[in-house]
């Protein structure tokens, strides 16, 4: 019996080079591929509209790229998956289908449970810098993972920013200096963005249209988008970033100022989250352009987003595959609070959240410090559920995936795995987002005010979560000197930090109902 292989693309696997595409070549005959677009699926949900038009944008882009490349590829819009594989398995009279293996394992188990009458084979994916296996062989050998030995390991194993055996310039980590708060008036170089083409707009006229996303145009633009969608447009970003942005990227890269939405970020997870580009050739050209302006550009800035690809990236999405199954689940912190509607909504009194959540809004984007110190960081200390809040950040964001949130939200974000990937809760009051953003300034609440009317929520519930859990926190070595400070303040200026806590979950509930 002859063997047909078919090869379906999944719409987070988008480049030539991607295992299962390689696996399938045939010099003989054109492989069939198949690329689908399943309306249930996107209903899992609520996700970002920009999301949506991104991936199913840069499917149809990849799609017809393949065909002109001269593959036999078939293009479907379904409810589900299963429907459209059938009928195209049994048209293609295929034998062997080849998917390279999902990253998100929610995916990797829905192939499983699929009936389909051929052969399935998960092809070992090709999308990191390190494969699962190599990570887990890493991980395996130690008590504790910690960032930083992977990271130094990463760059030894790949030979990246590095002079024999030792790091370029002698250090490893530059953090320290890549935390600079905005001074003055900040001259922030433009984005790359792009207009949609005619393939970009008929995706963007059909969400708008469909009454499939109607409830999700409460909470997301769709317009403008201005996303790269094609592999040639996200290079054309990376070269971007390279030539005006990373230079100057370390100082103020945990910096945030209102009406700023990209700063000096690179804007490249969207692309790197759905294979438009791939990790190691993202940090194998910033590194090349360190050498080609060795004596102009700061080694802080190039090592800094270089640990944010090959260091945080790589170890969030090996931590996601290492982990039990159980791991979204975790809540050492046993908090139970309902997400706030304002996530949704930007309504909110506090300027910070409101700026972030308008441009979450807008874009489906914000940066690391905005996601881990403001929107996280609320979360963990108002004692929102970590399943809540991990729910919203994966539909919220552009670049967000199972993989990407779980191990960011659930463990970096909320602490919900007690300390199994960070070594201590990022809980910051007031203070932290008054010296690193400008958001603080015309606020209707006092960064200062740990009580009364005018007291900023952040430093309620951030003293109240050291208050609540102070005997969980104890045991964090890291939090021993905050904790602290609790035995400095007068038991009456605690009890009115409890009090506020209650009474604004009180009226957050009350505003909900109604």
């Amino acid at each position: 019996m002859n063997q047909t292989i078919g090869v379906w693309v999944l719409g987070d696997q988008l480049w030539a080079g991607q295992a299962a595409l390689q696996s399938g070549i045939d010099s003989t005959q054109a492989t069939p591929v198949i690329f689908i677009e399943s309306i249930q699926h996107a209903l899992e949900r609520p996700y970002h509209l920009q999301k949506l038009v991104l991936v199913w944008s840069a499917m149809r882009h990849f799609a017809a790229e393949l065909r002109q490349a001269g593959w036999s590829v078939t293009y479907e819009q379904a409810d589900d998956f299963l429907t459209p594989l059938k009928a195209w398995i049994e048209a293609h009279q295929i034998t062997e289908l080849r998917v390279m293996a999902p990253d998100d394992r929610p995916f990797a188990r829905l192939i499983d449970s699929l009936q389909l009458p051929c052969t399935v084979i998960l092809v070992p994916n090709n999308r990191f810098i390190w494969s699962k296996a190599d990570f887990k062989q890493w991980a395996s050998a130690r008590k504790r993972l910690l960032m930083e030995d992977f990271y130094r390991e990463g760059r030894r194993r790949f030979n990246v920013l590095m002079e024999g055996n030792q790091p370029v310039g002698g250090r490893w980590n530059f953090d320290e200096e890549n935390r600079q708060p905005p001074k003055g008036k900040l001259t922030t170089p433009e984005a790359l963005w792009f207009e949609p083409d005619d393939i970009t707009q008929s995706v963007i006229d059909w969400v708008q249209q469909s009454e499939h996303f109607k409830t999700s145009q409460q909470y997301w633009s769709v317009e403008p988008f201005r996303w790269a969608v094609t592999r040639q447009q996200a290079l054309q970003v990376l070269e971007f970033f390279i030539n005006t942005r990373l230079s100057a990227f370390g100082p103020y890269q945990d910096a945030m100022v209102t009406g700023e939405l990209t700063m000096w970020h690179a804007m490249l997870s969207p692309y790197l989250n759905i294979g438009l580009l791939h990790p190691l050739e993202v940090v194998e050209q910033a590194e090349q352009a360190y050498y080609e302006n060795q004596g102009a550009w700061s080694l802080s800035s190039i090592e800094g987003f270089i640990r944010q690809v090959m260091g945080w990236r790589e170890y969030m999405h090996g931590v996601y595959h290492f982990v039990s199954e159980d791991y979204p689940e975790r809540n050492w912190f046993n908090h139970t609070q309902p997400l706030p509607d304002f996530y949704w909504t930007g309504d909110t009194r506090m300027n910070c959240l409101h700026h972030i959540l308008a441009q979450v809004k807008e874009i489906g984007y914000a940066h690391h410090i905005q996601r881990l110190m403001v929107l996280n960081n609320f979360a963990l200390i108002a004692g929102i559920s970590p399943q809540a809040i991990e729910d919203w950040f994966h539909a919220a964001f552009i670049d967000g995936y199972d993989w990407v949130m779980q191990t960011n939200v659930i463990g970096m974000g909320q602490f919900a795995d007690g300390g199994l990937l960070a070594s201590k809760p990022y809980a910051a009051s007031a203070n932290y987002i008054n010296k690193m953003s400008n958001y603080c300034r015309g606020c209707t609440y006092n960064p200062k005010a740990r009580t009364g009317e005018n007291a900023c929520p952040f430093n309620v519930f951030y003293w109240d979560f050291l208050d609540r859990h102070r005997t969980k926190l104890a045991s964090q070595g890291r939090m021993s000197f905050i904790l602290k400070n609790l035995d400095k303040m007068a038991p009456t200026e605690l009890e009115d930090i409890r009090q506020a806590a209650i009474r604004w979950h009180e009226e957050e509930g009350q505003q909900r109902r109604a």
